[in-house]
């Protein structure tokens, strides 16, 4: 199978990886010192399941080197999504199935507002992996799962196709009875450490062992959750007392993908993540003030990284 890996970070890297060590036809978009060390050495997965090496890998920074893919998994940011579909609108032709993984409640509709809804999958990835060095991805713990769909929870040929797919990779994948549902799940913890975490600048082990702060996140956790249940998403008590033993479950020295990106300057999915909250609340009329003071606290700093002073 043709596969596009539409960046080529710690997800992509790993992902990618694992479906070309099985024997697809694998390309994976990248750029900078990325791009240069696949280039030169291929690519390395340092997981504490296993150690593999990729070489040659069929990589570029310009899509127009690649064939045209049966499959495009988006591995980048999902601030990055509609400059990705962009791109991507007059690459593909009408066989091509998109499947995005990175975080975030929105996903499918930005991919769908600029590319054809019946080519697009909802989906997301459960992984703690990044990139080590470049060329170099580690994973050091967690089993990875991919969690994807069609937006109405069809158990369509496709679907069932692609899931045998990623099992003949050894990626364990899982097709829910509702996806919507699972994405909302996903992004109620990670938009509930992200934020604090980015303003606290502590890992989530102090976070959570302080009864204030840990309070803000419940505060922030609600406020997702009456967000999410006025979109018609079924969040429940249950799912907030899940995040939380989550919470619990992480290492002490985790930290967010947000968090890291604004600590080290970088532009990071505020927008995509409390400011997404903090914009539905607005339009559905559901008050977000903790969210919102997450936001307009961190938004600075966003607005620094990306150059808009």
């Amino acid at each position: 199978m043709k596969i596009l890996i539409y960046g080529t970070g710690g997800v992509g890297g790993y992902f990618g990886g694992k479906l070309a060590k099985a024997g697809n036809k694998v390309s994976f978009l990248a750029r900078g010192k990325q791009l240069e060390a696949l280039q030169g050495n291929g690519l390395q997965v340092k997981s504490y399941l296993e150690y593999f090496a990729i070489f040659p890998v069929k990589v570029s920074d310009n899509l127009s080197d690649f064939e045209t893919p049966d499959l495009v998994i988006l591995c980048v940011k999902s601030w990055q999504l509609e400059e990705s579909a962009k791109n991507l609108y007059t690459f593909i032709d009408s066989k091509t199935l998109l499947l995005p993984l990175q975080n975030g409640a929105d996903n499918y509709d930005k991919l769908t507002r600029l590319l054809p809804k019946n080519q697009v999958l909802a989906g997301l990835c459960k992984i703690i992996s990044f990139v080590e060095s470049p060329g170099v991805i580690y994973h050091p713990s967690f089993l990875p799962q991919i969690v994807f769909g069609e937006i109405n929870n069809q158990q369509s040929e496709r679907v069932l196709q692609l899931q045998k797919l990623f099992f003949q990779a050894g990626i364990v994948s899982i097709i829910p009875q509702n996806i919507q549902l699972e994405i909302w799940r996903k992004f109620l913890f990670i938009c509930t450490v992200s934020g604090i975490g980015a303003l606290t600048r502590m890992p989530i082990g102090i976070n959570r062992s302080d009864k204030e702060i840990r309070d803000i996140m419940m505060l922030t956790a609600a406020e997702i959750k009456a967000v999410a249940n006025q979109k018609n998403i079924s969040l429940s008590e249950s799912d907030l007392k899940s995040v939380f033993q989550a919470i619990d479950a992480q290492t002490p020295d985790t930290t967010a993908s947000m968090q890291r990106d604004l600590m080290n300057d970088k532009p990071s999915e505020l927008d995509n993540f409390n400011g997404y909250i903090l914009s539905e609340g607005k339009r559905l009329g559901v008050a977000t003030p903790v969210n919102a003071f997450i936001y307009h606290c961190l938004n600075p700093m966003e607005k620094k990284a990306r150059n808009v002073f």
